[in-house]
């Protein structure tokens, strides 16, 4: 094998380990108003090694989410019919928000008329499970989109670096005219 090829795959092993490494460190926020239903979910989601935390509706989600004493879930399971407030409302009311719309949601839903599916892509959800819910399945799609959260977030540090470093050399080619491009 080429020298270059055992790098790229050297280099592509430890990709794929801090990416799992990352979603075993999440957090999953399951919203459900059956509790069977979030024991189900977070037996299916333990061998991910990831942190579960159950809440009963939607209000109780809303109120997980906003205390700012606790970090933002990295990912939420949302039933769609719900006392309080549907799972619909809580979408929308996340997806609206700048500080939480990048949170991936998964609806997990017995309802499966192309009505129901419409209206929750219009309410911003990134992704559908229907009950009952597989477990590949599940765990398939929770691992994507975790996958995509953590790169966005690396992308997001990585741009952030690239303009304090472009903003620093802005500085000191006002600070020194002998630096810069037309010197």
């Amino acid at each position: 094998m080429p020298e270059h090829a055992l790098s790229q795959s050297s280099s592509q092993t430890r990709s794929d380990t801090k990416l799992e490494d990352q979603i075993a460190r999440s957090t999953i926020l399951i919203v459900d108003d059956n509790e069977q239903n979030v024991e189900l979910l977070q037996a299916y989601l333990e061998p991910l090694g990831c942190r579960t935390v159950p809440a009963a509706d939607g209000i109780e989600a809303i109120k997980y989410i906003e205390n700012p004493e606790i970090p933002t879930p990295d990912m939420i399971l949302l039933d769609i019919m719900m006392p309080k407030m549907s799972g619909f409302e809580v979408c929308r009311k996340l997806k609206e928000d700048p500080a939480t719309r990048s949170i991936p949601i998964i609806m997990v839903t017995a309802l499966n008329e192309l009505g129901d599916i419409e209206r929750g892509v219009e309410s911003g959800t990134d992704d559908f499970l229907t009950k009952p819910v597989n477990r590949l399945e599940l765990i398939t799609r929770v691992k994507s989109l975790l996958r995509i959260r953590h790169l966005k977030r690396e992308l997001d540090r990585t741009m952030a670096y690239i303009e304090d470093i472009e903003t620093q050399g802005d500085r000191s080619e006002a600070d020194d005219p002998g630096v810069g491009p037309l010197a």
